[in-house]
């Protein structure tokens, strides 16, 4: 019987989250499955793209949280 993977499995495994059998079962269906294998492709340059994505905010962000608090004239500790 072969088993049919998921979008789910193939983020497992893209996060080597799956177990070494699975893992191996995975990998010999794409060997013969080229839609999963574009699945793991699409997935894979997800991950890249979002490995790249900003982590902080920008200068600009932060000025406006900085102006924004300064204008709620709040008073400070002593």
């Amino acid at each position: 019987m072969t088993k049919t993977f998921t979008q789910d499995d193939v983020i497992r495994y893209l996060y080597q989250e799956t177990a070494e059998k699975e893992s191996n079962e995975i990998e010999k269906a794409m060997l013969c499955d080229a839609r999963l294998q574009e699945m793991y492709k699409e997935f894979a340059l997800i991950k890249k793209d979002l490995s790249r994505a900003l982590k902080q905010p920008s200068e600009r962000v932060i000025n406006s949280i900085l102006n924004y608090s300064k204008s709620l004239n709040l008073p400070s500790k002593p």
